[in-house]
């Protein structure tokens, strides 16, 4: 849908453009809008790089463990059928925390690699399991508590206080989590 919309909006700016004499100022904002996509292309790069580093370092050393083990609570309620130790628990684990410290860009490659490897176990590889559709609920919903990512962009666009979008992010990244959660246990009950 997406690839009809853009072209659509682009061609709608363009004869904007034509008969209200503005070719000028459309294309210094073409090139003023390259511009700032490369630096701030530069700048996420750097930020999911390092965070990418450590959470890599993390998951060498006995951190993510711990992690894992604060977590326990909350993975087996929201992941009844995963078995602890399993390498899909410690992949889920580290899905969460990526997104618990707000790095999304990290998050994702991690949560592909949990749903493959859920999708090897699953017995009916046409349904999602209960846990894949939690994860993907989960997932999308991002609760963090570091949103270093939006920080990061609120920065490289010269914002006085990038920081500020804290609490905000917690607050709606929390009620999307426990509404999608409720959701989806909802759903999992009704359809047993």
């Amino acid at each position: 849908m997406l690839n009809i919309l853009w072209p659509i909006f682009i061609i709608i700016s363009f004869i904007y453009a034509i008969f209200f004499g503005n070719i000028e100022n459309l294309n210094k904002s073409i090139f003023s809008s390259v511009e700032e996509a490369v630096n701030l292309s530069i700048s996420l790069l750097g930020t999911m790089c390092l965070w990418s580093g450590i959470m890599q370092i993390a998951r060498e050393t006995t951190f993510v463990n711990k992690l894992s083990n604060l977590l326990a609570p909350v993975m087996k309620f929201l992941f009844p059928d995963v078995k602890k130790g399993s390498t899909i628990y410690q992949e889920i684990s580290m899905n969460i925390i990526a997104n618990l410290l707000g790095l999304g860009n990290a998050a994702t490659p991690l949560g592909l690699k949990a749903m493959k490897s859920m999708q090897e176990e699953n017995v009916d590889k046409d349904v999602l399991t209960n846990s894949m559709a939690t994860l993907i609920v989960l997932n999308t919903a991002s609760i963090q508590i570091i949103p270093s990512t939006v920080i990061a962009i609120r920065s490289s666009l010269g914002s006085t206080n990038p920081s500020i979008i804290i609490v905000p992010v917690w607050i709606a990244t929390i009620c999307a989590g426990v509404v999608g959660m409720l959701a989806v246990k909802f759903f999992i009950k009704i359809g047993k």
